[in-house]
């Protein structure tokens, strides 16, 4: 599977002028029908804890851009999307557009990031979802929730082979970022992508160091500071091949996963 990951230096609140740079990027980026298109969490608006500047609810904007881009280019596209529950409280969710006609997936971030206040505005996810392309099964996360490794082993239990983080996680704890990264791939023998955004927003740096892991924990593909598209052909079977030399996902012992 060809997998394209966008590193975004986000526009503060300006819808229009972000879904222009993620088609900038791929105008100039080779990107073969069927590949999967990783974009940053919330990246038409950057982190905002303003729900009702950013949601997308009226015209559904962001989501009818990663629609009608999903369909012309053949792609499947995932990216961070704000919406507002029935009380108003956000959802900052993960939305993957399918160019078949298949419903939109959503995940919702299992954990809001409660320092910067993320969980006062909005509701936390349930549950763990898992979506088909390209004979990979695909785990979405979203930014905090790399901090929480149960969740991972949950999505590798019931069978994900990629496991796509997108996030705003800002410079001042970039090294965690590629220690925690890194540490997915390995304890879960799976495929990760970390899809970051670079530059600045009115109170944060980002160091953008989007990157691609391989299932051994191996830096495939890596990406510095400045907004760029990452490419990378993932080979599903190279990861059932070290599943089955070194099968450490079998002696996992499920009655300890959280309940």
């Amino acid at each position: 599977m060809n997998l394209v990951c966008l590193q975004l230096d986000i526009a503060w609140h300006d819808k229009q002028l972000n879904h222009d740079k993620v088609r900038a990027l791929l105008d100039r980026t080779d990107v073969p029908a069927g590949s999967l298109v990783v974009l940053p969490e919330m990246f038409a608006t950057g982190f905002s804890m303003d729900v009702a500047a950013v949601a997308d609810e009226v015209t559904h904007e962001t989501e009818g851009f990663l629609h009608g881009l999903a369909e012309e280019r053949n792609v499947a596209i995932l990216g961070g999307v704000v919406t507002r529950d029935e009380s108003g409280r956000g959802r900052n969710e993960a939305v993957v557009a399918f160019p078949d006609g298949r419903e939109h997936l959503r995940y919702r971030k299992i954990h809001p990031f409660t320092p910067g206040g993320e969980s006062d505005q909005y509701a936390a996810g349930q549950d763990v979802v898992l979506f088909e392309w390209q004979g990979f099964q695909i785990a979405p996360f979203i930014c905090y929730d790399l901090r929480f490794p149960e969740i991972f082993r949950i999505a590798a239990t019931r069978g994900a082979q990629l496991m796509a983080v997108i996030a705003n996680w800002p410079a001042a704890r970039e090294e965690h970022w590629n220690t925690l990264l890194k540490a997915r791939a390995i304890e879960n023998q799976c495929y990760v992508a970390g899809v970051n955004r670079c530059g600045k927003d009115p109170t944060l740096t980002y160091p953008g160091r989007t990157q691609i892991l391989g299932p051994r924990g191996g830096e495939i593909a890596s990406a510095g500071p400045k907004e760029c598209a990452l490419a990378a052909r993932l080979h599903l079977q190279a990861l059932l091949d070290y599943r089955t030399d070194l099968p450490f996902l079998q002696d996992a012992r499920p009655q300890f996963l959280p309940r």
